[in-house]
């Protein structure tokens, strides 16, 4: 396969679309004609996660954390994190980055800690404005209707909850008259040509346009396709920053934070709460989420998340919600294995890799 096949299953996942606007997700090195053979699952483009990748022989790295994230003004191979980037091009190695995207999706980032904390009834947690949907409405002759949906739901459009291809159609007419330098599918030149044709429907989050529009012109019948874009209010319900999910059974604080700890792999977790309160109803938010707890719905009574600062907690303390922060890396690092097993499903002549980062931090508790 090539490194642009391969990006394009990572964005069937997680479309690029629905990373925030900052973000640097992405290709970031390499030739996107070029072939893989093995392709490399790490969480951080780390020396040591080059390493690796050379010696599994991958041609790609898929990570979470983009490779390159403030812009290079230089290449000096006197900075560390440069002379990575300039080794990794020198080795012919493609890095694509699946960030905030990867974050805000099912099956992404969060879903993966989810299913490790045996949380039930997974659902979005919070709100991102890239879940925005807008309706699309196009006209087509009778004849193409099929393929034309078919495209652009095999795109993105027409997703409601469990359900694909969901669209609307109803006949109406159309009229068009076609000057000296058209090419009309149908009708004639130089007068009013009246056509039958459906008025065509569907719903598409606002981040998939692209992919969408693209797949209608491709697929329409006419040499120009009307459209109409109306933005909605709706949100994609399956798209959220963070999950929320229900324990079997509610449990102290306390022997939750011990489970966690054991689930999620990390060496220790700080805990803000009572040890004695009962918790039910979790949230999860990989990485950093000290910054959502002003968010946070009242029905939560727990928040699983990393690099909660002093005055995130005392926030989170006067609210009254439970905070086990479990570290920055013991929050993301499961999105590697998951990953890697999507790919493999859907990668059968690429073989797939994993790099397990050690652990950054060294605590000294004495």
């Amino acid at each position: 396969m090539t490194v642009q096949e391969i990006c394009d299953v990572v964005d069937a996942l997680a479309p690029r679309g629905l990373a925030y606007s900052w973000d640097r997700c992405g290709l970031h090195t390499g030739d996107p004609d070029d072939d893989v053979r093995c392709v490399l699952v790490a969480l951080t483009v780390t020396r040591e996660a080059f390493n690796a990748a050379r010696r599994a022989r991958a041609q790609m790295i898929v990570a979470h954390h983009p490779l390159i994230w403030e812009p290079k003004k230089t290449l000096r191979s006197d900075d560390p994190h440069t002379k990575l980037c300039l080794d990794i091009a020198e080795a012919g190695i493609a890095c694509y980055g699946a960030h905030t995207n990867l974050d805000v999706v099912p099956g992404g980032v969060n879903t993966a800690i989810g299913d490790r904390l045996k949380l039930r009834d997974i659902s979005p947690l919070l709100p991102v404005p890239q879940a925005q949907q807008v309706k699309l409405v196009t006209f087509v002759p009778a004849p193409h209707l099929a393929q034309v949906r078919d495209a652009v739901c095999n795109a993105g459009a027409g997703i409601i909850g469990d359900y694909t291809h969901c669209s609307f159609s109803a006949p109406g007419t159309g009229t068009f008259l076609p000057n000296e330098k058209s090419d009309p599918f149908s009708g004639k030149k130089y007068v009013v040509n009246e056509e039958s044709e459906l008025r065509f429907e569907v719903l598409v989050t606002k981040a998939q346009l692209a992919p969408v529009l693209a797949a209608l012109k491709a697929a329409h019948p006419y040499e120009e396709v009307a459209y109409d874009l109306v933005v909605l209010e709706n949100d994609d319900p399956s798209i959220g920053l963070g999950v929320r999910g229900h324990l079997d059974r509610g449990i102290t604080l306390g022997a939750f934070a011990r489970f966690v700890r054991k689930a999620l792999g990390a060496r220790f977790v700080r805990v803000v709460g009572s040890l004695d309160t009962r918790v039910h109803s979790v949230g999860v938010i990989g990485g950093s989420g000290g910054g959502e707890i002003a968010k946070m719905p009242s029905s939560v009574d727990v928040l699983v998340t990393g690099d909660v600062d002093y005055h995130d907690a005392l926030a989170a303390q006067d609210r009254g919600l439970a905070v086990i922060d479990v570290g920055h890396a013991a929050a993301e690092k499961w999105i590697v294995p998951a990953l890697a097993a999507y790919l493999k499903q859907r990668l059968k002549k690429v073989r797939v890799a994993t790099y397990v980062e050690p652990e950054l931090f060294r605590v000294i508790a004495e």
